[in-house]
């Protein structure tokens, strides 16, 4: 019979790292400085360009996309002077056009999106059927109710409601209570407005 030890912390079993702080930040940045080690692997990310509103206007500028995330409020560093000092959100990035993409948090608003590489732990549903699940998109987000699909390697995800700041790029894992049935990598969002 195998022997658990609930209570075998580095401190209590005098490990030398007992003292060490714990790391949350990845081992390979030095100095937290992620936008340069971006950089040597997305050449053109620090490259200057355009802070638009949803509506078409020109806010401002910005010193490189890799700067901003999808969500993103603070440090945008423009405010919206014809939109009655409503907070802005960066909705999307445009990398090709080197462009920051703000708007009101409805703007953020995505009813569903499609998955790529997706890995199935119970097996897909059936084509065309519908399965009832729970989805994260942040690991320190509460799971929202969804409907995943199977669509060819990948997967759609129908929410039940709306969700904000979720972006390509991301994880998106789905459980059935506790059980994680698979997860993929987020390939495209759809916008509540579109998607209704």
């Amino acid at each position: 019979m195998r022997h658990v030890f609930r209570d075998q912390t580095p401190q209590r079993l005098d490990l030398p790292v007992a003292a060490k702080p714990d790391s949350l930040d990845i081992c390979f940045v030095p100095n937290g400085r992620y936008a340069r080690v971006v950089e040597r692997l997305r050449p053109g990310a620090l490259e200057p360009g355009e802070i638009v509103h949803v509506d078409g206007r020109v806010l401002g500028r910005h010193e490189g996309i890799i700067n901003f995330t999808v969500g993103q409020r603070r440090g945008i560093g423009i405010a919206d002077a014809q939109g009655g000092g409503e907070p802005l959100y960066v909705v999307r990035l445009d990398a090709a056009c080197k462009r920051v993409v703000v708007g009101p948090k409805p703007a953020l608003a995505i009813a569903g999106m499609s998955l790529r590489e997706v890995n199935w732990l119970g097996g897909a549903p059936a084509a065309g059927e519908g399965l009832g699940v729970t989805v994260k998109v942040r690991s320190a987000a509460p799971a929202v109710a969804a409907t995943v699909f199977a669509a060819g390697e990948g997967a759609r995800v129908a929410f039940g409601e709306p969700q904000y700041g979720v972006a390509p790029g991301q994880a998106c894992v789905f459980y059935a209570g506790e059980r994680v049935l698979g997860g993929g990598w987020i390939a495209r969002a759809a916008a509540a407005a579109a998607a209704a």
